[in-house]
């Protein structure tokens, strides 16, 4: 897909090779959890993929600032953080989705969550106003602090875009 900077605009990535990819990687983690019960740390990755594959995002440049895909449906593009989580049968309630810098540029938030073998179940959208106010609301210091918010709290922030 297309890079975010002009100047690395030639590079793109081949969805269907990192598919592939993917696909071992995500035996892998399945095999080391079952042998260490921890999980590998590739849940992101996972998202990011599953998310540019589903939604038809443009994925960017690793490290980018603030947003990890670009959106071009609306002619303008859409800066788009990318989080994710995987769900396992014993996940205990109160799950936090990972840190949401409000001090970066994004304009909105998808979550992708992810079942105990790393496959899709369900991709949530929040748009960036409903996600600052949640982190800004008073109370709680993990959220004020850290940008942390309940897999709860976004999803009723949030629109479920997929499926």
């Amino acid at each position: 897909m297309l890079s975010s900077n002009d100047e690395n605009s030639d590079r793109r990535c081949d969805l269907g090779r990192i598919g592939s990819i993917l696909d071992r990687v995500r035996a892998l983690a399945l095999e080391y959890y079952r042998e260490t019960g921890k999980p590998l740390g590739v849940t992101g990755e996972i998202a990011e993929y599953e998310a540019a594959r589903i939604l038809g995002l443009d994925l960017c440049d690793a490290r980018q600032p603030g947003f990890d895909a670009l959106c071009h449906e609306s002619g303008q593009p859409k800066r788009v953080q990318i989080k994710g989580r995987c769900i396992l049968g014993s996940s205990a309630p109160g799950q936090r989705i990972g840190r949401i810098r409000l001090d970066q540029e994004w304009d909105v938030v998808v979550l992708v969550l992810l079942d105990g073998e790393f496959r899709p179940m369900e991709i949530y959208e929040a748009e960036r106003p409903a996600i600052e106010a949640a982190i800004l609301a008073p109370g709680s210091r993990a959220r004020n602090e850290r940008g942390a918010l309940s897999l709860a709290r976004f999803k009723s922030l949030a629109r479920r875009v997929w499926p």
